[in-house]
């Protein structure tokens, strides 16, 4: 059992060079925040692109590391209330965004309306008036650039338990949809009549301006998530011709649960809709194995204590961060990790296999947020991350720490045809 585990330990340390292992190259221009745009005008809609996720949080993200990986396409969200605290484009993720688009990358930026201490501003209402004002300063700012615009974060999540079951939920939202296809048409007036419902050609997005989505549903492997206000959800999608699509967040315990995702939502989708994956995961499933001990073969390894639990690796690996060795041989060691090391593979290949993913993309980086109070009850969103830049010392000068089972598998899923003219 040792013999084997060490050669899995031995085999994860050799898949360097599919992750980025080489020196980190200059962009083209010689300047990440150069303002060159590596584009020419519109390109064709993505069809089964897998990207780069950051959320909120591009902090320990250069466009180095997405050059290591082969990433064509990037993600992040905006909680639209900071459009009230200073230009939007210096939002840290609408910068990332701006910076990436000025690269060559595909872009997808969601809207994240935070309300599970408040109630929804009703239309009509003064507060939806605000919240319309501050969604125009957004648009000002990313409609001309990034690819595709999310018309919310989780929805279901980010709104007060009492008005999850609608109508408040599908209301506001709607309402929200209707002001800013009404906005987009006004700023780019050319998009009319380019396809059946009047809106941007969906082939090649001639006429301007951010492709739309509804996003994201959550919790839809769950029966008791799946509800009125989730149907009405879709419902609209589809009945409104400038949705071009809703977005899935599938944090699961397994392929099967994401799987009834996709049974809920690809059937109720247009013929010319697709659907996003801008967050997905296994997060679920290394949650239940926090309180699990350590390997033996791990503990005698690097001299830990048998009794050492899953979570207390975690936090030390976040105090003391790890030699890269160190932190593939915990990861392929430990059999409920190693057992799913082509998770992203599998999934990404269920997501193509529908013939309607847009985008999916994956978390790039271990933010800030996923390293504060690691504990047994942790959500642990770090075993996710492409780059391990908080767990592995970076050798100097170098690029960060990597996840190798999911770099090895994001860059073999890269295809020539998702990337932008530039990227």
């Amino acid at each position: 059992m040792w013999r084997r585990q060490l050669l899995l330990a031995s085999g994860a340390a050799l898949l360097t060079a599919a992750c980025g292992a080489g020196e980190e190259r200059p962009d083209r221009d010689g300047d990440e925040d150069g303002h060159g745009d590596g584009r020419s005008g519109r390109v064709p809609a993505p069809d089964g692109a897998l990207g780069a996720n950051v959320n909120e949080d591009p902090g320990g993200l250069r466009l180095a590391q997405l050059r290591a990986l082969s990433a064509g396409w990037l993600r992040g969200f905006v909680p639209v209330p900071e459009a009230d605290r200073g230009p939007v484009e210096q939002q840290p993720s609408v910068a990332a965004l701006l910076r990436a688009h000025r690269h060559g990358y595909g872009t997808v930026l969601s809207l994240k309306f935070p309300y599970r201490d408040q109630a929804l501003p009703r239309p009509g209402t003064a507060r939806m008036a605000a919240e319309l004002a501050r969604v125009e300063k957004i648009a000002h700012a990313v409609l001309g650039s990034v690819d595709i615009l999310v018309i919310g974060n989780e929805p279901f999540l980010e709104s007060r338990t009492d008005e999850r079951d609608g109508p408040a939920v599908n209301l506001f939202y709607e309402h929200v949809a209707r002001h800013l296809i009404a906005y987009r048409a006004r700023r780019f007036p050319e998009r009319s009549g380019k396809s059946a419902g009047g809106g941007a050609d969906r082939r090649t997005g001639e006429g301007g301006g951010a492709r739309l989505y509804l996003g994201a549903l959550n919790h839809l492997d769950r029966p008791g998530r799946r509800t009125g206000a989730t149907r009405r959800w879709l419902e609209f999608a589809r009945r409104e011709p400038e949705i071009e699509g809703v977005d899935i967040h599938p944090h699961v315990a397994s392929l099967s649960a994401a799987q009834q995702y996709l049974d809920y939502v690809v059937p109720r989708l247009r013929d010319d809709q697709r659907f996003l994956a801008t967050e997905f995961s296994l997060v679920l499933n290394w949650r239940r194995h926090l309180r699990d001990r350590i390997p033996g073969g791990f503990a005698r390894r690097y001299g830990a204590d048998p009794d050492t639990r899953v979570w207390q690796v975690l936090k030390e690996a976040v105090e003391r961060p790890f030699p890269q060795e160190k932190w593939d041989a915990f990861l392929a060691m430990s059999p409920w990790f190693h057992e799913n090391r082509h998770y992203l593979r599998d999934q990404v290949g269920r997501f193509r296999a529908t013939g309607k993913l847009a985008v999916a993309t994956y978390g790039v980086v271990q933010a800030e947020a996923m390293v504060r109070d690691i504990g047994p009850d942790k959500q642990p969103w770090l075993l996710n991350s492409l780059y391990a830049n908080r767990t592995v010392r970076t050798p100097d000068g170098g690029l960060p720490g990597r996840n190798r089972a999911w770099c090895e598998d994001f860059r073999a899923l890269q295809r020539p045809r998702d990337r932008r003219p530039g990227g």
